[in-house]
């Protein structure tokens, strides 16, 4: 079951369903996620290539994504030479009660922080071959605030503005300009346990 609602003008829908969860934190199924985000439409086969697993596993995996919404057939081919797209829609959970709903989304949310904390590794690791205008533009920041309960609401309504201001060029490559590249964001704010007075 899902919620929809819309975030700057993108629709937002909240997953409530725990199977969806688990359907999502797959690193196969994330894998060809990013495949079809990154590189268009791709056949099961295509994509095995790219992902070095097998046409069938692969096939099986993108109609597991498909159930849910996250990928759906792409014009053109029949059969086992069909194209998959990746469905360019937010998701959001977090906010549905039950354990076994809490435990999905923290096993979810794991596998997600885990692949993007690599691939910025794989950042650290190659931006020496970068020309120099793309190491001085990407960044990492951390540091430490002071904040309210309403200021950190506000805060992540306004880092989210900034992360969807250009999420019109994921599903529509004619939005993208000619030297633009893929850059992968990740942002939290999460409040550090109070400290215990007694």
């Amino acid at each position: 079951m899902t919620g929809v609602q819309r975030v700057n003008d993108l629709e937002v829908r909240e997953v409530r369903d725990p199977q969806e969860l688990r359907a999502i934190a797959h690193p196969i199924r994330l894998r060809l996620l990013d495949e079809l985000f990154l590189c268009g439409p791709a056949t099961a086969t295509e994509l095995a290539e790219r992902v070095d697993q097998s046409p069938a596993n692969c096939s099986w995996h993108l109609r597991q994504l498909a159930r849910y919404g996250y990928v759906e057939e792409a014009d053109g081919g029949v059969g086992r030479r069909r194209p998959w797209r990746a469905v360019a829609r937010r998701r959001s959970w977090g906010t549905s009660d039950g354990a076994g709903f809490s435990r999905a989304g923290d096993a979810a949310a794991d596998v997600l922080f885990t692949r993007e904390f690599d691939h910025m590794r794989q950042w650290q690791e190659a931006r020496h071959s970068e020309s120099a205008e793309w190491r001085d533009a990407g960044f990492i920041h951390q540091t430490i605030g002071w904040l309210t309960e309403p200021e950190l609401s506000r805060m992540a309504a306004e880092i989210q503005t900034l992360l969807l201001r250009y999420a019109d060029r994921v599903g529509d490559p004619a939005a993208r300009p000619p030297a633009a590249r893929p850059v992968r964001f990740v942002a939290w704010g999460v409040p550090v346990p109070p400290a215990d007075d007694a």
